[in-house]
């Protein structure tokens, strides 16, 4: 399979890491989440590209993230500086008329790219576990943790009061809580060790917060939604009937862009990528098809 590295140099001269695999002529960016994970769990588009030889991805681990540049600088973590960060890697790869993909946070750059002026590059978007408001978020993700035993969800809310986020058993509840919203995946895959073991707690902290719980990051009254008007090119939103994000709320975001549709992984959670992989990777295939109007 043709593949090439290449060290973006950015506009501040920072550098971000790039990998493009296949050779097809679709072609599609893919935005990790986090905020400050890296594209790592983003791998099984790899297997993804070989059944389909006509699609083409670039890998692309954002500033702060492990394969990247890390500078200890938290003024660099805005959304306005992402989203000229990947209009940067796209022109280093000359891309125009491209499929862009995001999952988690990297569904709030990718809805955000889509309405800027950078938006005219697009052909298509995929918004993958990702809503269009924080606070909805915010919401969902509180009520899914009150499903939890009374005594875990008390112990958790004690934890985050006192700040002591380091508390072994408060980590303990939370991955029991992940097993649950996060991945089904009895044992992790190891895409997914790596990512989270690689995460930049900086930049996660800066843009959200200390927990998923507690959100006092910058992006705590993030909302795209009066302008997903502006976004006029197909747009597939997928979530998962466990996700932490709400799949009715999902739905609902298709609804409102001009030309959205959602779909719901039956079996499958955050990171339905793994977890409902054959139905989520379906579901991408069915949308790139029709985008093209022919069989891939």
């Amino acid at each position: 399979m043709s593949a090439e590295t290449k060290i973006v140099t950015l506009q501040d001269d920072y550098h971000v890491w790039t990998r493009r695999e296949g050779q097809g002529l679709i072609k599609i960016l893919l935005l990790h989440g986090g905020p400050g994970m890296t594209h790592e769990y983003l791998e099984p588009f790899s297997d993804y590209i070989k059944k389909h030889p006509e699609v083409e991805i670039i890998y692309y681990d954002q500033l702060g993230s492990y394969f990247s540049d890390q500078p200890d600088d938290p003024t660099l973590w805005n959304i306005p500086r992402f989203i000229d960060e990947i209009e940067e890697v796209r022109k280093a790869w000359h891309l125009e008329q491209f499929y862009l993909y995001g999952q988690s946070f990297g569904g709030l750059f990718a809805l955000e790219y889509a309405a800027s002026q950078y938006g005219k590059h697009v052909k298509a978007l995929i918004d993958s576990n990702m809503v269009d408001s924080y606070r909805d978020y915010a919401k969902y993700i509180n009520k899914y943790r009150d499903t939890m035993a009374p005594d875990d969800v008390a112990y958790m809310k004690k934890i985050e009061a006192a700040g002591k986020y380091d508390d072994l058993h408060y980590g303990e509840l939370l991955m029991k809580l992940y097993h649950r919203c996060i991945c089904r995946i009895p044992e992790w895959p190891d895409a997914v060790k790596r990512t989270f073991n690689h995460l930049n707690e900086q930049v996660y902290v800066t843009l959200q917060g200390p927990t998923e719980f507690n959100i006092t990051g910058s992006c705590k009254d993030w909302t795209i939604r009066d302008r997903l008007k502006k976004i006029l090119v197909p747009t597939l939103v997928l979530g998962a009937k466990y996700d932490s994000m709400n799949p009715e709320e999902i739905k609902a975001v298709a609804k409102r862009l001009p030309k959205g549709e959602a779909h719901i992984c039956p079996n499958g959670s955050h990171f339905s990528i793994f977890d409902d992989q054959e139905d989520y990777f379906n579901a991408i295939t069915s949308f790139i098809e029709k985008v093209e109007g022919r069989k891939i």
